[in-house]
């Protein structure tokens, strides 16, 4: 459990924090979900879906696992950026090798 009650300085949110968190998670999972079964298409909705899903990261980040750039925090934070560096290297260099050998096969 994320809790730890011998440590006074870790970092626990209110109901309040947790029911605005909740309440833009809902919005956040609505606005693209409404235009979809609306019917509607193109660059406009997966922009949308774009941005509202860094957006629902965001909100999952402050709200519900506490990260922020206070003194007590900069550990997980520094935890979180190398994740995410780690991530887009793995991504990019990924995308660039199968660029590279699609660009390369014989046809």
């Amino acid at each position: 459990m994320s809790h730890d009650v011998n440590n006074p300085g870790a970092a626990h949110g209110s109901f309040k924090q947790y029911t605005i968190g909740f309440i833009l998670s809902i919005i956040l999972t609505l606005i693209p979900f409404g235009m979809v079964m609306a019917g509607m298409t193109g660059g406009l909705v997966i922009a949308t879906i774009a941005i509202t899903a860094i957006a629902q990261v965001l909100v999952q980040l402050v709200f519900f696992l506490h990260l922020n750039g206070s003194e007590q925090q900069r550990w997980d934070s520094i935890a979180f950026i190398y994740t995410i560096l780690t991530i887009a290297i793995l991504l990019i260099g990924s995308v660039w090798v199968m660029t590279n050998l699609h660009a390369n096969m014989m046809i």
